[in-house]
């Protein structure tokens, strides 16, 4: 399992990206800004984009696994790896998330813990419903960890 930083080309990419936020705009208004990391295994498996936000706060802004290999710990990996990478450097790590059943338990699991909510985040952001495990998205909860 290699990580690697991806500096040109992120739109090669952008299937992955899709996953975690699916609409294009969103994720062009911070992809050319973040650091990026796929994770090698044989192949690309996933990938995330992580932001400076200041106040020494580092942001997971997208974070994707191939739909073929979740559940494999490729998106723990991922977090881990950041995690090694980014303590010293940052205080805290934060994701904004929508109030799902299948991802604040993955960042919980994870050691993050709820921070704070933006109600009606994803109807007031995006152009169309947002679904995950058949319901739909309304406010982004954010989540946080020291690092």
């Amino acid at each position: 399992m290699v990580f690697k930083e991806i500096v040109d080309d992120k739109m090669l990419y952008m299937d992955l990206l899709l996953l975690a936020d699916e609409q294009e705009d969103m994720i062009h208004r911070y992809l050319e800004k973040g650091t990026m990391y796929v994770l090698d295994d044989n192949g690309v498996k996933a990938e995330c984009i992580v932001t400076d936000e200041g106040n020494a706060i580092l942001e997971i802004k997208n974070i994707a696994v191939k739909p073929e290999y979740q559940g494999c710990g490729y998106g723990k990996a991922l977090i881990n790896f950041l995690i090694h990478r980014y303590t010293g450097k940052y205080s805290i790590m934060q994701v904004g998330t929508g109030d799902s059943a299948l991802t604040v338990p993955f960042y919980e699991k994870c050691g993050f813990t709820r921070s704070h909510c933006i109600p009606n985040f994803f109807t007031d952001h995006y152009d169309h419903p947002i679904f995950e495990c058949g319901v739909q998205l309304v406010d982004m909860i954010y989540l946080q960890r020291q690092l």
